[in-house]
């Protein structure tokens, strides 16, 4: 251990190994984390046929985190499949996410009228090219809010809350009075990445869960000459007299260094907590109700639907991904948390999940750096946020990159070369 490095990566979480935790836990492991005991229920089935993910997220077909792994060439190591439902949640009900102007005229989720209005507003952010003033019907998205673009559209509210919140992803409201040209290009993204393998969702899921992407970065690494050390307790950062990384020091040795990634757990002096997030693991005997009995399924729950500052997120996925034994489905119900009470905070979400065979509540604190990475040279992530879907995660990581390298990340690659897995 006692070499030289350029940079040490901290960690196994997936934004640490897609630059040099998302870690896929057996059934066992979870259960005596939560349980406290050894041995599950022999009707949950064999702990060995259980890839719990942590910290579940879907895979945007054609989102930057595709991109990342096509332009890695990491997707050799990869299988994918196609989720099969997205939906949102609106006056009590469940709805599959209209994504173009023919399927917003077949959704419930709008009157007659309504209907109409969308399918125009549809065609316009379906023809809508940044390059191509014609497309603009004169106006600059770059100066005009969302807010301003829907009103010349008559969208009533309701249809403003699945589109901001389901297709084009935004967390919160904030996104209305900021330029549409975010919102109209997260709207093409959701469309083009449904297209893209003509399944019921925009989303792609590795088959055995994301544990399989940080041992394929970790593959990466190694064929490019990068040095694995496994099982290293209690790394200590260690510092020279300026206040720069110098090395990790871990049982006795240090590995010097002059750069280090990590997550905010192993320098918390350079983090403050900025939220909270509180969710719900259940293991359940069947798909969840209203999904047209999909096996992997994406519900988004809009903040004004429930009251609430923030969305909450309901993923599901089953052993069509091979993450659960025969039968058996894992659901994840995640949200900021805004009281100290996530069994009650998260019941709208958990009441969608119908029968439960076990079901566990827990929160974790979400950080941010706050040091000045040009002066210390320590890049510390930000911790995972609520959400069911990559795009926020896989921006902290292009942030990461470019303050570590200085460079942008080229993300213009053949997407054909990543293809997701026949049924």
């Amino acid at each position: 251990m006692d070499e030289e490095y350029d940079v040490i990566v901290l960690g196994t979480g997936l934004k640490e190994c897609i630059l040099s935790g998302l870690l896929s836990v057996d059934g066992l492991k979870l259960w005596k984390r939560f349980k406290g005991s050894d041995k599950p229920p022999a009707e949950l089935g064999s702990s060995r046929d259980y890839n719990v993910d942590m910290i579940p997220k879907f895979i945007m077909a054609n989102g930057a985190l595709v991109r990342v792994l096509i332009h890695t060439d990491v997707t050799k190591y990869l299988s994918f499949k196609a989720v099969d439902g997205s939906f949102v949640y609106n006056k009590g009900k469940v709805h599959k996410v209209p994504a173009t102007d023919m399927e917003a005229l077949k959704s419930p989720l709008m009157g007659i009228f309504e209907k109409r209005r969308a399918r125009k507003f549809f065609i316009y952010v379906q023809d809508y090219k940044e390059s191509d003033p014609k497309t603009h019907e004169g106006m600059d998205l770059t100066k005009v809010t969302t807010r301003e673009l829907i009103a010349k559209y008559g969208l009533d509210d309701n249809t403003v809350d699945f589109i901001g919140h389901a297709l084009a992803l935004h967390r919160d409201d904030r996104y209305l009075d900021e330029p549409a040209v975010d919102t109209v290009k997260r709207m093409k993204l959701y469309a083009e990445s449904l297209a893209r393998f003509q399944g019921g969702s925009p989303y792609i899921y590795p088959l055995y869960g994301l544990g399989e992407l940080p041992q394929a970065f970790a593959r990466l690494s190694a064929v490019y000459g990068g040095t694995y050390m496994l099982n290293k307790p209690e790394c200590k950062v260690e510092f020279d007299e300026e206040g720069k990384v110098c090395g990790v020091t871990s049982e006795g040795e240090t590995a010097k260094c002059k750069k280090v990634v990590c997550d905010p757990s192993y320098l918390p002096s350079k983090v403050r907590k900025v939220g909270k997030v509180a969710r719900a693991i259940a293991i359940m005997s069947h798909p969840i109700p209203n999904t047209s009995e999909s096996h992997s399924v994406q519900i988004i729950l809009p903040q004004k639907q429930l009251g609430r500052k923030s969305d909450m997120y309901l993923f599901c996925c089953s052993y069509t991904h091979n993450v659960a034994p025969k039968g058996k489905f894992i659901a994840f119900v995640s949200t900021e948390a805004e009281t100290d009470n996530p069994e009650n905070e998260l019941k709208p979400g958990v009441s969608l999940l119908g029968p439960v065979d076990e079901i566990v509540y827990e929160t974790y604190d979400r950080s941010e750096p706050v040091n000045e990475c040009t002066l210390d040279n320590c890049f510390v992530s930000t911790s995972y946020d609520a959400t069911t879907h990559f795009e926020s995660t896989v921006d902290d990581v292009l942030n990461l990159y470019t303050k570590i390298t200085g460079k942008v990340l080229d993300l213009n690659v053949d997407l054909s070369a990543a293809s997701a897995a026949e049924e």
